[in-house]
């Protein structure tokens, strides 16, 4: 390791005095001028973890849904994964050492995590739209070629897709052929394979609107479309030529506010979708007849996506298990759903697609998403294998049948991460297959009223939680206030939990009609919240909750 060299490239890479940064499950985020340091950094970061791994690591430069004024960067690890809980905290050292100490707490980390360093090094990198990209991007491949490493740029390419190139080249072309061109035939020849015999082949049935909120998103759909065109036509907005990255729409906007995008003209009952500024969030909605607003979120997506799945495995007649992984945040009539009535096995996480990713890898088909419509299916090396062999040895056409229709399912999934696209493509594939409507697949159960709050504190160590963040620990006494008040209302929930990376409280509350949950997260928050965490009691006097 040439220190000098990399003292002297870092000197072109300068950190700002005192800035401190955290690396979360999202990676680094924040304003982009704070972050070229960070980007060269982070360069030399992953071409270590490619020499410990010895395998390809992906670096993505992108902010997802934040504003465009941000951006951030996030590395990928050999399978598509997010990065090992213990190279986040070397990725939080290294970005906040100070520049006379930063070769230091370089090669402590490579003796820490016992590195090769004389192993070879290979590294994919890919960035959004944003206007600093292009130039936060170089960064990395500053760090990248300071140390050595070799790399490939793949430019202008969603979160996604960088996962599945990392997964293709670390599986010797086994998932599929790491370029663009390999990702597009790989779904799209599952997506046409699904859909070839389908009832319905009215084409309006099979047009779609897609907010592409102003992101990469609409660049890959433009680029994908051609191959897809005979089985769905999309019609794409907000497609970055005019409006502003995530502004006014996108997935994050029209699941927060509960309403359409801007820049996108909606007709009652026509199936409309958003994706996030880097395509692996996806939401549906629809107006109805009465020009009123309907949302179809990740919990929705789940269960569509599982349902259609255990359906085909009671047809081939295999007892593989399947399992839907969800966060505290999912509505409890999902749950419900799913247990009582698909008879399907529901487990909750901690908050944070890692969790998610983590618990479903323990079931032959585990299918995770988060409300905000991050999510994907995974299915085991043993489920897929057995899959593929019932294809060739079942007899029985039905049963065979329902074996291939499970076949191409595997292939459709991008199981490296939560694809946009690829989630498209696997409910518009399940609605035609099932001859549904996007009301009848709303319609499936209705969502219990709830509501989300940040309450600011001025430390959120002083909660802490248990059992998925749905109970809380400390301070003492908190979660029995809740309890109190959950109790009076029917299917009535509610939980508060830190955030992950804010001095904030996030409250959630959910009941069975609209006076019951504006009255139970008020007084969750005015009578329990604040006066055991924020609105410390002053004498009698209890501060207000803002």
């Amino acid at each position: 390791m040439d220190l000098d060299a990399i003292t002297e490239y870092s000197a072109l890479h300068p950190k700002p005095s005192g800035l401190i940064l955290q690396y979360g499950t999202a990676g680094f985020r924040t304003k982009a001028e704070h972050l070229d340091h960070v980007m060269f950094r982070m360069g030399l970061l992953a071409v270590l973890r490619s020499k410990q791994t010895k395998s390809t690591i992906g670096v993505m430069v992108t902010a997802s849904h934040n504003p465009e004024e941000d951006n951030g960067v996030k590395l990928v690890d050999p399978l598509g994964e997010m990065l090992a809980p213990s190279w986040e905290e070397h990725a939080t050292c290294l970005a906040n050492a100070e520049e006379q100490d930063m070769p230091r707490v370089l090669m402590d980390i490579s003796v820490k995590a016992a590195v090769n360093l004389q192993q070879d090094a290979f590294i994919v990198i890919g960035r959004d739209t944003r206007s600093t990209s292009e130039k936060l991007s170089q960064s990395v491949i500053d760090g990248v070629t300071v140390l050595e490493g070799q790399f490939h740029d793949y430019g202008l390419v969603t979160t996604p897709q960088l996962h599945y190139m990392v997964y293709c080249r670390n599986t010797s072309g086994q998932y599929g052929e790491a370029t663009l061109e390999g990702y597009y035939q790989k779904l799209s020849k599952a997506f046409m394979e699904l859909t070839k015999q389908t009832l319905c082949s009215e084409d309006e049935y099979r047009s779609l609107k897609v907010d592409c909120a102003n992101g990469i998103g609409a660049l890959k759909l433009k680029e994908m479309e051609h191959y897809v065109s005979q089985g769905l036509s999309v019609q794409l907005f907000n497609d970055g030529t005019k409006g502003k990255l995530n502004h006014l729409c996108g997935a994050d906007f029209v699941k927060s506010h509960q309403k359409p995008p801007q820049g996108m003209e909606m007709k009652s009952n026509e199936r409309c979708c958003s994706f996030d500024g880097d395509a692996d969030r996806i939401v549906y909605h629809y107006l109805d007849v009465d020009g009123h607003f309907h949302l179809i979120d990740g919990d929705k997506i789940a269960t569509l996506i599982s349902s259609f799945l255990k359906e085909l495995l009671l047809e081939i007649g295999e007892s593989l298990n399947i399992g839907v992984v969800q966060t505290a945040y999912a509505n409890g009539s999902s749950t419900r759903y799913l247990e009582e009535v698909m008879k399907v096995p529901v487990y909750c996480t901690k908050t944070g697609v890692k969790h998610l990713h983590h618990k479903a890898q323990e079931f032959d088909i585990g299918v995770y998403f988060e409300a905000n419509g991050h999510g994907t299916v995974l299915f085991s090396k043993a489920a897929e294998t057995k899959i593929r062999q019932l294809t060739k040895e079942l007899e029985d056409e039905k049963r065979k049948a329902a074996a291939k229709m499970l076949e191409n399912v595997i292939d459709l999934f991008n199981q490296a991460a939560g694809d946009a696209i690829s989630d498209m493509l696997v409910i518009e594939a399940i609605l035609t297959l099932k001859d549904l409507t996007i009301q009848q697949w709303d319609a499936l159960y209705m969502d219990l009223p709830n509501r989300q709050l940040k309450v600011k504190v001025a430390d959120r160590q002083v909660i802490s939680t248990t059992d998925a963040e749905r109970q809380v620990v400390t301070p003492p006494g908190l979660q029995e206030a809740i309890n109190d008040l959950v109790k009076k209302y029917k299917l009535s929930r509610a939980f508060v939990r830190p955030s992950g990376t804010e001095d904030v409280v996030r409250v959630y509350a959910e009941a069975d009609s609209q006076v019951s949950w504006d009255g139970s997260i008020e007084k969750m928050c005015g009578e329990s919240l604040i006066p055991w965490v924020v609105g410390v009691v002053v004498g009698e006097k209890r501060k207000p909750f803002q």
